[in-house]
């Protein structure tokens, strides 16, 4: 096997026009000594690894802070409306790497460590992924940092600053286990604490009225401590902030409700503050009503709403004479952008802030609220819509209860009044819904005070109106819109496929890497035998090098001829690992029944981690290992078929895993995945999609052309007929003999020769309550893969469809999700104008 170039030898041949940018090598090399000496270590003899990287990453870090510390002056003087974009979770990955590309430093950064005799590929594999977020919504957060820097918007991310992110994953005798992620453990040379910004967050307590209004009192405190993080447009000079909070007990945190004795209790008891900050919740699309989590969720909006405030009362046209008192034109300057229902409590809490603090009326607050609110959904599943007991609201948060009520009194008023008598209307629109245990409906709340909902594909916000929302779509059509969701190309094709990002430059120039609708431009190159080839040998050289990649970590040697068949994503029921599963198997039982076929050889992928709590989605990785083992150990089959859990699948494996695959699994049952962005990667970084009509694979299908997508399976009228008449796995069963022989083995223990029954929950779900109707759409997604093997045979055919893809993939920039975001929700104006370089006069 041709042992795959590395980066460094790549990036030496090409000539990446421009992106080498004018840095002078020498520079960064004095510059690198000198963090290592003075900042790391004094000897040079003596500096390890981690050291180099601290050194490198602090001499781009220098590049960023200058830039960083002018975009704030820039605004300070503009005064422009700000974006708050508000989320739990940001999964940001690793900086290093995306930092050079953006500020057009990675040659020189190359040049510099090579000629220091580093390599630079080691040191960014220190970097410890940022990972503060379970999928896709936190990565989603994440592309539009990089976006709204690089459309000039003045824009913060606000979040908390995670100890412990996303849990490791390790596989051990084919199980799941989970490691604690300490990713701070030596520290983040790309964050600043500031103290001075330091703010109280009350929790508990109590409610008084007064003649003077209302007060909350007796509270728990709370103090919450910011870390800012830089986040560089795409060379533009402009550098915005990621603001993430962390939980600090004050001083005097229960000291005084103890006696002298009890002063080391009282010292110890402080981690029960701090705990706030201590841990992501690793559900994906699954609420938890833990009192922790909400804690969480009003922990970062109580800390949020006191800064924005106290920012737009602190700048007035840049001078620091006014202070803006007048908090009715808010909206005109702020927009607050609600990632999900986790901030919810946003709104609640700007009320009170409103109306208990700066003394507003009811009326006047409510309509600042609503107008400067705006809330993105982003699933239909019920089970991950969040409900809050009443009672538990009761007791951390009395205030904001009272408060919920008042908004649903008045809501429901006015619901009343159109729809008089319409009982079963006003039950279905209340905030709180009445049972056994009363709830909170966030999801009510986002709607009834922002002035814009929105999903994230154009099927999903079609959904949203026709079903869960019906009721408050009819009241307020005008409040419901669509952006379909996007990725951000700088890191998703630039950074992580440099050999394809220059193929594409040097066909149609630089521009479109902050113009992805310059894609379609490759269309006149998909007849052009030296553009296909090209692409093809990008492909070939990502697979290769992902193949040593896999050998070295996975002991298992894999056919770099064969198509790389990749399903990565969070494990849950509703995204259909089991559906690739059961083509696994059928699959493999075909290569057995007729070895002497010339088959499509397959190397199948499948990654994503499971909830720690969701007993199926363990048992689903559970599965996916046990076929591997005995796959892969099938002489009979040799390697025309492998199978490889991905351990620990995360935005750096991502990186090196998307641009090597040929075929991309976007099978989930039409209806259930809101939008998706996986797919887009793949799109872009040159896979073919094999998918169903769900999320925004409809109008990726649409924009490259159906013909060069694999599409299968029920449509989502077929889904909603069959929840009609009913879904009848048994039949399927029943009538399908290669079906029926792939259940009959994991049943009845050919995948688990040591334990017969150990799939039987998976099997029982399978063919008595599987919600998400696997065996539906099992015979389509069979036909559609040999469809899938018969074409990888004819390479120059299968390349033109990947053309095909990558110039229709325009659409899925976060550059047009975010510009559509700008002008239709925050009523901004994205731009491309550079601002002066920090070492320019100004």
């Amino acid at each position: 096997m041709a042992k795959p170039l590395t980066d460094h030898d790549k990036r030496k041949q090409i000539s990446v026009r421009g992106l080498a940018g004018v840095e002078n090598v020498a520079d960064l090399k004095t510059n690198f000594n000198r963090h290592l000496h003075f900042t790391l270590v004094k000897d040079r003899n003596v500096a390890t690894k981690r050291d180099y990287y601290f050194a490198l990453a602090n001499t781009v870090r220098d590049h960023l802070v200058g830039r960083w510390i002018r975009t704030q002056q820039h605004y300070y003087e503009k005064d422009p409306k700000r974006v708050y974009y508000i989320s739990l979770e940001f999964y940001m990955g690793r900086t290093l790497q995306n930092t050079m590309v953006n500020l057009a430093l990675e040659n020189a950064c190359d040049e510099a460590t090579y000629q220091l005799g580093l390599d630079m590929e080691e040191l960014q594999d220190i970097e410890e992924d940022a990972g503060l977020g379970n999928g896709g919504l936190g990565r989603l957060a994440a592309c539009f940092l990089d976006s709204m820097a690089t459309l000039g918007l003045a824009a913060y991310g606000y979040g908390i600053r995670y100890e412990f992110g996303i849990f490791n994953q390790k596989i051990v005798n084919g199980w799941q286990v989970e490691e604690a992620d300490d990713w701070l453990r030596y520290g983040n040379p790309w964050e600043k604490a500031r103290p001075e910004y330091m703010r109280p967050v009350h929790f508990y307590g109590r409610v008084e009225h007064t003649d003077e209004g209302v007060k909350w009192v007796d509270t728990q405190v709370v103090l919450a401590l910011p870390y800012d993080t830089p986040v560089p447009g795409y060379r533009n000079n402009i550098v915005n902030t990621m603001r993430l909070w962390s939980a600090k007990a004050p001083c005097d945190f229960n000291l005084k409700d103890f006696n002298v004795g009890g002063y080391i209790q009282a010292v110890l008891d402080r981690n029960l503050a701090e705990n706030i900050s201590r841990v992501l919740y690793p559900n994906d699309n699954f609420f938890e009503g833990k009192e922790l989590r909400l804690k969480q969720e009003y922990f970062v909006v109580a800390a949020t709403l006191q800064d924005i405030i106290r920012r737009f009362k602190a700048s007035k046209f840049g001078s620091t004479e006014f202070v803006r008192m007048d908090l009715s034109t808010l909206p005109e300057k702020v927009a607050i952008q609600l990632n999900d229902t986790h901030p919810a409590l946003a709104i609640p809490e700007m009320m009170r802030i409103l109306v208990d603090v700066e003394k507003l009326l009811w009326d006047q607050a409510w309509d600042i609220v609503v107008h400067t609110c705006a809330y993105t959904n982003h699933t239909v599943l019920p089970e991950a819509l969040e409900r809050w007991p009443v009672d538990l609201f009761h007791n951390l948060l009395p205030r904001h209860l009272e408060i919920i009520y008042e908004i649903n009194r008045r809501h429901l008023e006015r619901i009343g009044k159109l729809y008089p008598g319409d009982m079963d209307r006003l039950r279905r629109m209340s905030l709180i819904e009445e049972g056994n245990v009363k709830k909170i409906n966030m999801a009510h709340l986002c709607i009834v005070g922002s002035h814009a909902v929105n999903g994230v594909a154009r099927i999903h916000s079609e959904i949203i109106k026709d079903t869960i929302f019906k009721d408050f779509y009819e009241v307020d059509p005008d409040k419901f819109q669509n952006k379909t969701n996007g990725i951000t190309p700088r890191r998703w094709l630039v950074m992580c496929n440099p050999g394809l990002a220059e193929v594409i430059a040097e066909r149609i120039g630089e521009d479109y890497i902050v113009d992805m609708d310059q894609l379609k431009k490759l269309l006149k190159f998909v007849n052009d035998d030296a553009f296909i080839a090209d692409v093809a040998k990008v492909k070939q050289e990502n697979k290769l090098k992902f193949a040593a990649h896999l050998e070295e970590h996975y002991k298992v040697k894999i056919n770099p001829d064969s198509m790389f068949d990749v399903h990565v994503k969070r494990i849950h029921e509703y995204k259909r690992q089991l559906l690739n599963c059961l083509h696994i198997i059928t699959f493999y039982n075909r290569i057995r029944k007729e070895p002497q076929k010339k088959w499509t050889p397959r190397t199948i992928m499948i990654g994503g981690k499971a909830a720690p709590g969701y007993h199926t989605a363990k048992m689903i990785i559970r599965l996916i290992t046990a076929i591997g083992d005995i796959v892969n150990n099938d002489p009979i089959v040799g390697d025309r078929l492998k199978v490889i859990f991905l351990e620990n699948y995360r935005v750096t494996l991502a990186e090196k895993i998307i641009p090597a695959s040929d075929l991309s699994e976007q099978i989930s049952t039409a209806g259930t995945e809101a939008s998706g962005t996986g797919n887009m990667k793949f799109m872009l970084n040159g896979a073919l999609t094999i998918g169903t009509m769900d999320g925004a694979n409809v109008e990726m299908a649409e924009e490259a052309g159906e013909e060069n997508l694999f599409i299968f399976g029920m449509r989502v009228p077929d889904v909603e007929a069959m929840d009609k008449k009913g879904y009848d796995a048994m039949s399927y069963y029943n009538r399908i003999p290669e079906l029926k022989q792939a259940m009959d083995q994991i049943s009845g223990g050919f995948f688990s020769p040591n334990q017969a029954d150990l799939f039987k929950d998976l099997v029982s779900m399978l063919m008595h309550h599987d919600r998400f109707k696997v065996f539906a759409d099992y015979e389509d997604y069979i036909k559609c893969q040999d469809k899938v093997s018969a074409l990888y045979k004819n390479p120059k055919e299968w390349t033109k469809k990947v053309i095909h893809n990558i110039a229709g993939s325009g659409k899925f920039s976060s550059d047009r999700t975010i510009s559509q975001y700008a002008r239709e929700i925050w009523d901004m104006e994205p731009s491309l104008e550079k601002i002066a370089a920090p070492d320019d006069p100004r």
